[in-house]
């Protein structure tokens, strides 16, 4: 499905309205952030960090060498 929105002066800058009913898809509200990724076909716009897995491997690879002082730091 395809609707068309309008760009909007805000102040110094542009922003776009999104409809009520896609903010609901994207279960996201006011002040939430979203993520614009670009894609081959344009871009999406995602309520999810995309670099989220990118972080999660880099602390996996680190949790283990620093197993006890990450212990000492959650008490």
């Amino acid at each position: 499905m395809s609707k068309i929105i309008k760009l909007r002066k805000v102040g110094n800058s542009v922003g776009v309205i999104l409809p009520r009913d896609q903010l609901a898809r994207l279960n996201v509200k006011d002040g939430d952030p979203l993520y614009i990724v670009e894609t081959e076909k344009g871009i999406e716009l995602t309520p999810y960090d995309p670099d989220f897995d990118a972080k999660m491997k880099a602390f996996e690879r680190t949790s283990s060498k620093y197993r006890n002082a990450l212990q000492d730091l959650a008490k």
